[in-house]
Parts: C-alpha cells; structure tokens; sequence
C-alpha cells in the first residue's frame, strides 16, 4: 500500500510539475480591472486556502502569494501603477496555485500524518506548547521536502512525525481529562496526604491510574473516559476533604471527637423530628436516622405516585370533556346543516311553485327531479327535418326564461329530443341543432351568462311514448329544460 501511494505520488509530481514547466503560468493582466477588488479577490482565495491548511501542507509556494498580496497592498497605498499592482495580484494568484498544486502531492504522500495532525489539533494539542511547536516544525519539513521535489526523505520521516502528533493527542486527551485530577492530587500530597490520608490517598491513586490507563486504551471512546475522569476527580475532592477532617481532630482529645460526632447525629435527628437518643450507642442513633430517612423516602414516593395518579385522572377527565365538546359541536353543526337543508327544500319548493304557476298544462309539464326542475316544453315545434325556431314559440320560450332568471345561480341543460322516425345518425344531429338554436335563443335574451347554458342532442334514445303512432311520435318530439337548482338550494 505504501509503495502504491508513493509511486502515485511521484506520478502526480510528474504531471504537475511537468504540465507547469519550471515557471509560474501567471494569468494576463487587464489593466481595466480594479485593483482594489482584484486585491480582495486574492485576500479571500489566501483566507480559504488557509482553512484547507494550504499554508502547512505547502508553506514556500504560499508564503509567496502572500508576499505577492503585500506587494500589491503596498503599491495600492502607495499610489504604483496599476499595471504593477495587478502583476503582483497575478503573480499572487499564480504562486497559491503551484501551493495547492503541491498540497495534493502532500494530500497523497503523507497522509497518516496529515490525519495524526488533525487529530492533535482537535485534540487540543496546540496548548502543549513548545513540544507541540517541535512536532509543527518537523511536519512543515515534510511538506517543504515535497516542494523541494525530495518525496522520498518526506514519506522516510513521515511514520515518526505521525506517531509524534498521535503521542501529542493522548497527552491532550489526558490533560483535558484528567488534568485537573493530577493537579488537585499532587496539591494534597503536598498538604500531607500520605499522613493524614493515606489510604484514601491510595484509592484516588487507584482510579486515577485507571482512568489513565484506559485513555491510553479507547482514546476515543469519550463517554465512558469523561465518566472514568469525573470519578477520580470525585474521589480526589473527598481526599481534600478526610485530609481537612483528619488535620482538624489532631489537636482535639477523644471525648472532644466524640461529642462532636454525637452533637451532629443529634442534630440531623432533631431535624428529622425523632426523640433524644444520644443515650443510645453510636450505631443506634446511626440507624434511627436512616430509618427515620427511609420513612420519608416512602412518604414522599407515595405522594409522588398520588400527584401522578391525580395528573392522569385529571388527563382522562380532560380528554372526556374534550369529547363531549367535540359531540356538542357536532349536533350543532349537524343541526345547523338540518336547518339549512330544510330551508333549502322550502326555497326550492317555494321556487318550484312560482315557475309551475307561469305555464299551463298545454304549455310544458314542470315537475322536480331530485334537486332539479324540469321544463318539459310540450308545444314548441319546428319545422320538418330543421332546427328554426318559428315566432308562435317566443311566447312560451320567454316564459321559459322567466323561469330560468328565478333560479339565478343555477345552471341550465337544454335537451333535444325526436322521434324514431328517420337514421338514428340524423336525429341525433337534428336534436343537437334544436337544443343549441334554444339555447342561442337564451343567451340572445340574457336569460343566463353563456358558460352556464349546455346544450345536448339525445335523439330518439329517450322516447316518452311508442314511436308506433302519431300521437306517440309528437309527444317524443320535444325540448326539455333541466334547471340545475341544487347550487340556488344551497
């Protein structure tokens, strides 16, 4: 794998350095460019390729552009011409792009360390100082190797500079960790922790030495290494504190000790409302206390357990009235749309009588059908085989739109209808023609707006008679107006 990438990396080398030849291929310059914007421009390329670590990874080539934006800012205060300022933005340019050019050699020869110094940084490595300052040094002379064309001293020394920075991030783990445990600890065993604590002094010894030990294992495992921290600085806190009760009883005599135990127990028990029991031994008072504790502890877990009991009737009586509201503006809005719909029927019927009082029975026959009116024109009529409209039917046709100006909101379907006699093709055709000559009629007259009038032909598929008599065959030749009324009734 290794020989693999460092005969890519040689490959790379070559067809760079190759493509470039030994100049910089600097863009023209445009002397009607600005050179104030030119120069931003170049700030804000050097500003990114620092966060693409540009600047580490191929630190000559960069440290050149930035030297050509120096320049360039120098000419622009200085009043140079702009030709010279824009050279040295172009030379710039030109420089950072032989770096990244070299960055990518370096992305692919020294990658391991490359990536064990990334996990330093993140590690905090850089608060080491001048140890991490030695390791920054010995990673720029890889990189500057690679510009120096020499590949091969670069990938020789990269395994000891990766194992370097990989050193620095578990030392910065275990100072951000465990830091605070080694200085609290090295305080107390300058205040006499090996006299005053000494078996204490060894437990915290212990978890410390754990907590190292298993950092130096699972570095990345950070849950568990910031619990296994946080118990050995518990446990170097409480050294602090059996060193301040130890230092504390060396000047007092026994029975002082003791009272001074018993004057504490005595108080807790007071608190917690039990009688004098400093007549008792020590293990006594002791267990009163701890029982009277788990006495409260029981009191106060039933009357969580009784907060919570009410908490969930009050949820269910909750969710009860919730529904009970819910059924309320249900029969409301069921009641409401009853209203409605009854008003509606009542509209209807009232309409329907007033259009049904405008014809005779001679005229048309008007009869409901569901939520609509129908018209049914009895003596219209046309000539044989035409869809003319003869003047004696204006009369009962401005009826008819009378009737449609009562529903005003409706909409309209004409049908035409005709009797058996003659091709089926030709009476279908026949009646669509009638049905549009009324409808013309109506839209004509203003009865409706046109988008609300339909017309349809049905020729003899509808009979209302046999078609085997005169009689018959008249009743069949008909008009029939549909007035839609549902959106009126609504």
């Amino acid at each position: 794998m290794r020989r693999t990438i460092h005969l890519l990396s040689i490959l790379i080398f070559i067809i760079l350095t190759g493509c470039s030849g030994p100049n910089l291929k600097v863009a023209p310059v445009a002397i009607s460019d600005n050179p104030s914007s030119k120069i931003f421009e170049l700030e804000e390329t050097l500003a990114t390729g620092r966060t693409q670590q540009i600047n580490v990874l191929s630190p000559s080539w960069y440290a050149k552009a930035d030297i050509y934006l120096d320049k360039a800012r120098y000419g622009l205060a200085n009043n140079d011409s702009v030709a010279k300022i824009l050279q040295n933005v172009a030379y710039g340019h030109a420089s950072f792009d032989r770096a990244k050019e070299y960055a990518l050699i370096a992305q692919s020869a020294i990658s391991q360390a490359i990536r064990a110094r990334e996990l330093a940084n993140a590690a905090g490595a850089a608060s080491l100082g001048d140890d991490y300052q030695r390791m920054e040094d010995q990673f720029i002379a890889l990189t500057t190797d690679i510009e120096d064309n020499n590949l091969t001293r670069a990938e020789k020394n990269e395994g000891k500079v990766a194992k370097g920075f990989a050193d620095l991030e578990l030392r910065a783990i275990k100072e951000n960790t465990l830091g605070e445990v080694r200085s609290l600890l090295a305080t107390n065993i300058k205040n006499g922790a090996k006299t005053l604590a000494p078996t204490t002094l060894e437990e915290t010894q212990k978890d410390l030495a754990a907590a190292d030990q298993f950092i130096t294992q699972q570095r990345y495992e950070r849950e568990e290494m910031q619990n296994r921290a946080n118990a050995a600085l518990f446990q170097a806190q409480r050294l602090g504190q059996i060193m301040a009760m130890s230092n504390s009883f060396k000047n007092m005599s026994p029975e002082n000790i003791s009272l001074q135990q018993e004057s504490r127990l005595h108080q807790i028990n007071s608190q917690l409302g039990g009688r004098d029991f400093r007549n008792e031994p020590i293990d006594i008072q002791l267990q009163n206390i701890l029982e009277s504790v788990a006495s409260l502890q029981d009191d106060n877990k039933y009357l969580k357990e009784k907060r919570q009991q009410d908490k969930d009737k009050i949820a269910v009586l909750e969710k009860q009235n919730k529904e009970v509201q819910r059924e309320h503006e249900l029969i409301t809005l069921q009641e409401k749309e009853t209203k409605a719909r009854l008003e509606a029927d009542r509209h209807f019927q009232q309409l329907f009588n007033e259009v049904q009082g405008m014809f005779t029975q001679d005229q048309a026959e008007v009869y409901k059908q569901g939520k609509n009116l129908v018209i049914r024109l009895k003596t219209i009529h046309f000539p044989v085989g035409k869809d003319l409209i003869m003047p004696d039917n204006y009369a009962l046709l401005s009826q008819v739109r009378k009737a449609i100006r009562t529903f005003s909101e409706s909409e309209v379907v004409i049908e035409g209808h005709t009797d058996s006699t003659g091709s089926a093709a030709i009476n279908a055709q026949l009646s669509q023609k009638r049905a549009e000559a009324v409808r013309q009629y109506f839209i004509a007259s203003g009865a409706l707006e046109e988008q609300k009038l339909t017309a349809i032909g049905y020729g003899s598929e509808r009979p209302l008679a046999t078609n085997d008599t005169a009689e018959g065959r008249a009743i069949n030749r008909r008009i029939d107006i549909i007035i839609k009324a549902e959106k009126e009734s609504n």
